[in-house]
């Protein structure tokens, strides 16, 4: 067994020594931390709600759920891959910068150190990208097993590279506790970038069948230019940076669990949609893929803390302040755990109505829908936990993640089978897939959370029973708005279960320590205080 207290397995900690130091400064500065980078993102979350909603309409209504299906396989292909090449930086980066840099404060000027530690990342990436896109370009069945909108739909692996070098400069943002870039370019300019283009290339008949295709590829390249700028503002330009294959080696050697952990976590939500690509039609394809960017909505409220959990995270770990860190886990944990809920009764009570906004061809998906919510609701747990694991246990982490992804590749495999030979619909066959995903998170949950409090010494639960006291009430709500008609469903209904939710949730979940989520200009919330978890 690992014992946290010396640093187990992560050099950053076995570098560490003294008290509380670091970029966190004492426990409540970095809750602090933690609430204003989570409420930036948290806000970004209701602008990405905004602006994927168009894509989805003209993706569906526009081009059609079969196109959108042949995208989708392609889509998932290109994000798996990316992450893949991005070399697990999403979180390794603050590791390195932390040992680097000793946690300087996230106004001062980036060190020269800094700067070239993260065009290490850049450049390896871009290595290990170019002649992975070469080979999808070689090998295009991988992406398009159920065929091509149109030949220009292989150019989609121009998208790789940029993807990648945008997660390496978002985090090193991160770092620096600008969590604005990330919400800039993911929440803003990707998603009214890709819709806009689709729009705009249906316009041009020579390549209105690519549009989807050639729309993704404006998107993440527009997203790499914002994340770039900012990049330049905060770091500037490489000094007397020698890369050399050592160093390239070296970074690619030390990567290699938390590129098995990015990609696994990543993967559990995509492998879902190539298992289908593979044994169902497009359109099937297609249904699935909206209900899982529905789902992908409440699901990027983990990633609202993320990117300022990962330097908190490794800065106590250099102090060995092993309380901090659990104390850091409980507190996010719920604060995800809490939102991701009260948006998942929103979207999954009228879940037909929400379906019915990419046509009545989508609709056979609601089943899909409601176990994609509630199993992004149950995997809280696991990310927090994971946040912590991949820097004091990587190994064992990725050992679990790929147990878990192997239960889910075999449970989608095996319900999606059952499905057929009972001769049911496709939409039980997603609603199948749907099912495996949702049992594969849970126990993830689990088991990651068991094995975090044992290193840690300490409860890393995010359960409340407020949970249940904000969810049944709105459940209520809900279901009297499923009465009337659809549009008033989804214009007042929907509205009214997230505000009876977050109501009661303020007033019987949320104590003190909870409530600076919410609030700016707050003092520093002192550690455990009011803490109330199981």
């Amino acid at each position: 067994m690992i014992n946290p207290s010396t640093g187990g397995d992560n050099p950053a900690v076995r570098e560490g020594g003294g008290g509380v130091t670091g970029q966190g400064g004492t426990g409540g500065d970095d809750m602090a931390t933690l609430a204003k980078g989570g409420r930036t993102n948290t806000l970004g979350f209701a602008i990405r709600l905004i602006a994927r909603l168009p894509f989805l309409f003209i993706g569906y209504r526009l081009y059609g759920v079969d196109e959108m299906g042949r995208f989708a396989s392609a889509f998932v292909i290109i994000e798996i891959i990316a992450l893949v090449c991005a070399l697990g930086e999403k979180r390794g980066l603050a590791q390195r910068l932390t040992v680097a840099g000793g946690g300087q404060g996230a106004r001062e000027s980036a060190t020269s150190q800094e700067t070239n530690l993260v065009f290490d990342g850049l450049l390896a990436a871009l290595l290990v990208s170019v002649p992975v896109a070469a080979a999808l370009w070689a090998l295009p069945a991988i992406m398009f097993p159920n065929g091509m909108n149109s030949p220009l739909d292989i150019w989609m692996i121009a998208a790789l590279p940029a993807y990648a070098l945008t997660e390496i400069l978002l985090a090193a943002q991160a770092y620096k506790y600008d969590i604005a870039t990330t919400v800039r370019a993911r929440a803003i300019v990707e998603p009214w970038a890709i819709s806009i283009a689709a729009g705009a290339f249906l316009l041009v008949p020579e390549v209105g069948d690519a549009g989807l295709a050639l729309a993704f590829i404006v998107s993440i390249y527009a997203g790499l230019a914002t994340a770039a700028w900012s990049f330049a503002r905060t770091y500037g330009g490489p000094k007397e940076w020698r890369p050399g294959p050592t160093c390239v080696l070296s970074l690619l050697w030390r990567a290699l669990p938390l590129i098995g952990a990015d990609v696994i976590e990543r993967g559990t939500r995509l492998l879902d949609v190539i298992i289908l690509g593979y044994f169902v039609g497009p359109t099937t394809v297609g249904t699935y893929f909206f209900a899982q960017q529905i789902a992908s909505l409440p699901q990027k409220l983990k990633s609202s803390f993320e990117p300022i959990l990962a330097p908190v995270i490794t800065k106590n770990l250099k102090s060995g302040n092993m309380e901090a860190i659990a104390h850091q886990v409980r507190q996010v944990g719920f604060w995800i755990i809490a939102l991701q809920l009260g948006i998942a009764l929103m979207l999954a009570i009228p879940g037909e109505a929400v379906m019915g906004l990419g046509g009545p061809e989508v609709v056979g998906g609601t089943a899909a829908l409601v176990f994609l919510l509630a199993a992004e609701v149950v995997a809280s747990m696991a990310v927090v936990s994971e946040g912590v694991l991949v820097y004091i246990a990587r190994k064992r982490n990725l050992a679990i993640s790929i147990g878990v992804i192997t239960m889910q590749a075999a449970l989608t495999v095996a319900l999606i089978l059952l499905a057929q030979s009972l001769d049911l619909s496709e939409g039980f066959q997603a609603a199948g897939a749907a099912l495996a995903l949702f049992i594969a998170l849970l126990a993830s949950s689990v088991v990651k959370a068991l094995v975090l409090k044992t290193l840690l010494k300490s409860s890393v639960s995010n359960w409340r029973w407020g949970l249940v006291y904000a969810a049944a009430p709105a459940v209520v709500v809900g279901f009297v708005f499923t009465r009337l008609p659809e549009w008033v469903e989804l214009v007042i209904g929907a509205p009214a279960i997230i505000a009876v939710y977050l109501w009661v949730i303020w007033k019987r979940g949320f104590d003190e320590a909870d409530k600076v989520l919410f609030r700016k200009n707050v003092a520093p919330v002192p550690l455990g205080d009011a803490e109330r978890t199981l």
